[in-house]
């Protein structure tokens, strides 16, 4: 699989006639507004190179396969190329699915190297590992380009919402007050892209072309961040009090249920105990995260923490989120807040402090 950067320039060079449309496109992610910004471009590009029919296709619990296999087998009615998109939101096909796109492959790989009449897009939900190594997706991916659309963290934020005020000619202040600016931005768009664009596109029909003041972002932008329970771990990880707290009012706030946030939490706590025990008799940590399939943000993060963090601090944190448990189902826990957010607040200076 390639990444969005790498499919930009494709793109870009089938633009400019440098090479060819592939006859098959297989996008993967869970960020809606890169999905919706990568459907358009290939919208237009297909549409551009003369596939000016486009015909769309939903898989759910009664999607006829056949109809994909005859969609790419049968002429336009009015005799135009065809765009075939089909959008499978939960990346499982099934048996019958499976079968289905085998045989779609092949029939792609029979036509390649003639004129095709037909340019097929796939839309799929982040695929973990052992989708991406079925036979299914193996073979759309060897006949196809397929794309891994990346989510954006929160490190990434700052040169997007750069890039997207640039398009728009507009750029924060330099110095100290640009820096609060954009740690702003962040705070507020974090976890919710569409509503950031939607929020950048408004700060270019309120403020003319160039230097927009910290003062002007503050006004004009609304609170827009969305939280859920994997961030919070993440901030957790990170040991970043501040986000720890930030994330903790907003699930709050957003009514998210509290037995949620203490099972992630509870979880990641005690994966923290067990590899740093592991590591205590002698284990290898790269091979430690390999076997328990961590990769990513997490793979980075945990082996600060576990460095950082000894087992009677571990201990402790497990103590006290076993006692938000009890909180969360009525029950009264000795030496903890009232109120079991604070709780998890108070975890959360476990790992900011060692």
């Amino acid at each position: 699989m390639i990444k969005i950067d790498a499919f930009h320039s494709h793109i870009n060079q089938v633009q400019r006639g440098q090479r060819a449309l592939s006859q098959l496109y297989i996008l993967s992610t869970d960020e809606p507004l890169l999905l919706m910004e990568a459907k358009d471009q290939l919208r237009k590009i297909v549409k551009d190179k003369g596939f000016t029919e486009r015909e769309t296709l939903i898989q759910d619990a009664q999607f006829d396969w056949g109809n994909l296999l005859s969609s790419n087998q049968n002429m336009s009615l009015f005799g135009d190329k065809k765009h075939i998109e089909l959008t499978m939101p939960t990346g499982k096909p099934g048996r019958e699915g499976a079968e289905a796109l085998k045989q779609y492959a092949k029939q792609i790989a029979q036509n390649i190297g003639s004129e095709p009449e037909s340019i097929t897009s796939i839309y799929l939900p982040k695929l973990d590992g052992q989708t991406q190594k079925s036979a299914w997706f193996t073979a759309l991916d060897e006949v196809g380009l397929a794309v891994r659309i990346d989510e954006l963290d929160r490190s990434a934020l700052p040169a997007w919402i750069n890039d997207r005020l640039k398009k728009q000619q507009q750029q924060l202040q330099p110095g100290d007050a640009g820096l609060r600016s954009i740690q702003f931005l962040v705070d507020q768009f974090e976890g919710n892209l569409i509503a950031a664009h939607q929020e950048i596109q408004k700060l270019g029909l309120l403020y003319p072309e160039g230097e927009i003041t910290e003062e002007q972002i503050r006004d004009a932008v609304m609170h827009v961040a969305r939280y859920d329970v994997f961030q919070l771990s993440e901030a957790f990880l990170t040991g970043d009090m501040s986000r720890i707290n930030r994330m903790l009012d907003g699930l709050k706030g957003e009514g998210e249920a509290l037995v949620l946030v203490v099972w992630s939490l509870s979880e990641e706590i005690r994966l923290i105990r067990n590899i740093k025990e592991e590591l205590i008799n002698g284990g290898y940590l790269p091979s430690i995260l390999k076997s328990r399939r961590i990769w990513g943000k997490r793979e980075q993060l945990l082996p600060s923490v576990i460095q950082r963090m000894g087992l009677p601090v571990i201990d402790r944190a497990l103590e006290m989120i076993a006692k938000v448990d009890k909180q969360s189902k009525g029950i009264l826990a000795k030496d903890m807040p009232i109120d079991p957010w604070d709780g998890l607040r108070r975890i959360g200076g476990l790992f900011s402090l060692i």
